[in-house]
């Protein structure tokens, strides 16, 4: 049986010792060369300076005879005594290997990326390899714009095998398509608005993006009067009509949105928007996602010959609520209830901007007003119907006859001076 020093050294490979070793190691310690006596034959060893024992030498000789016999195995039989072959080594593989049939979901480590892709290793024979387009359901110039660097440890689905080498080719973006659907889904269940960027158009609609996904919104369902062009990479407030992951559809609808948008808008409210465009009747304003009309007529009280003199595409000014029509997505706005003094928005813009709410106030007291004033001569004709005045001068409650979002303000009369 091999003894322990035996089997230490047993994977060693080296050259035997040589006599020439030992003698230089000799000197190194003091130790006095061969002397020859008269016949030439060389005496034994005298020791000088430094005595080497007799069981140090047979250490060092028993040493040097392991070294020689390890040398020897490992010329003659490197592979004696060695129970793991590298058969027993590819068995283990198949023993341990998973399942790697297209669709299978497998968790793995990025060692490595390149221009186009990431490598991957999932504990397979070989490694795999994530290419570029599937790396993320947006469009990516390298994989490390998605996060995806060495050391990072994902869940990835196989989609296919390189024939060449045998390694398997990754996904992420499937991954991410099943959170997307899912997520489509909630937004829908919950009715919520949500925003999309206009990435394309056809003759039907615009194709819009929402969490990562494309969906189609027809011109029908878009209460916008821009064409596909002008609408081309701006956000539009949507809600979810379709969405059907195993038809790979998804529709949108800008009207429903813009509705549920308005339906918060309270006439006589003051809100602040941005001019889009410049129109010979009036402007267009953007109010939060909502294009509302304020008409040359509702710009000052003094006349506006030409609207360009006075608003200009970009402007950020106050307006109030005059009216708006829910099923048709119109809004009428006004700038002229605002003025402190007739003429204000043409002389003094900025004016009529920092007193928009209190002037809001003001007129919003005048309609109170108005509305009493009208309960006042109902009662008048229906004594029957109980209605008193309160404290503030107001007639109870609003009559069922009363529209729920209040009176059109665009057509009150003038404050008398």
């Amino acid at each position: 049986m091999a003894t322990i020093a035996q089997q230490q050294f047993a994977g060693l490979r080296c050259p035997p010792l040589s006599t020439s070793h030992l003698a230089r190691r000799a000197a190194a310690v003091g130790v006095s060369s061969f002397p020859t006596s008269r016949s030439g034959r060389k005496s034994n060893f005298i020791v000088s300076a430094v005595a080497i024992s007799n069981a140090q030498t047979k250490d060092r000789q028993e040493l040097k005879q392991l070294f020689e016999d390890a040398y020897e195995r490992c010329r003659t039989a490197p592979m004696e005594g060695v129970s793991f072959t590298a058969k027993d080594f590819i068995a283990a593989l198949d023993n341990y290997d998973f399942n790697s049939e297209i669709g299978t979901k497998v968790k793995g480590t990025v060692f490595m990326t390149d221009a186009n892709g990431a490598f991957v290793d999932i504990t397979a024979k070989s490694s795999a390899y994530l290419p570029l387009q599937e790396a993320s359901i947006h469009k990516l110039k390298h994989v490390e714009e998605a996060g995806i660097l060495p050391g990072m440890r994902e869940e990835f689905v196989i989609i296919g095998e390189n024939e060449d080498d045998d390694s398997l080719i990754l996904s992420l973006k499937m991954t991410q398509y099943d959170l997307a659907w899912e997520r489509c889904r909630q937004l829908q269940a919950e009715d919520v608005i949500v925003k999309g960027k206009v990435v394309g158009a056809n003759k039907g609609g615009v194709v819009a993006v929402v969490e990562g996904m494309r969906g189609f919104v027809p011109f029908s369902q878009i209460s916008s009067k821009l064409t596909a062009d002008e609408l081309l990479d701006k956000e539009l407030p949507l809600k979810f009509v379709d969405v059907d992951e195993e038809q790979s559809r998804l529709v949108f609808s800008n009207r429903k949105a813009m509705a549920d948008s308005q339906a918060q808008l309270g006439i006589g409210s003051v809100v602040t928007g941005t001019v889009q465009s410049l129109k010979p009747y009036g402007a267009f304003i953007d109010i939060g996602g909502i294009n509302g009309l304020l008409h040359v007529s509702q710009i000052s009280h003094d006349r506006v010959a030409d609207i360009a003199t006075v608003l200009q595409p970009g402007d950020t000014l106050k307006v109030m609520i005059l009216s708006h029509d829910r099923e048709r997505g119109r809004v009428s706005l006004s700038t002229k209830k605002l003025e402190p003094t007739p003429g204000d928005m043409i002389r003094n813009p900025k004016l009529v901007f920092e007193k928009a709410e209190e002037m809001a106030q003001t007129f919003r007291q005048r309609i109170a007003q108005a509305e009493a004033m009208a309960r006042a001569d109902m009662l008048r004709f229906q004594p029957e119907s109980g209605l008193t005045l309160n404290s503030d001068g107001i007639l109870g409650p609003l009559s069922s006859d009363m529209p729920a979002e209040g009176l059109d303000l665009s057509d009150l009369p003038p404050e008398e001076e």
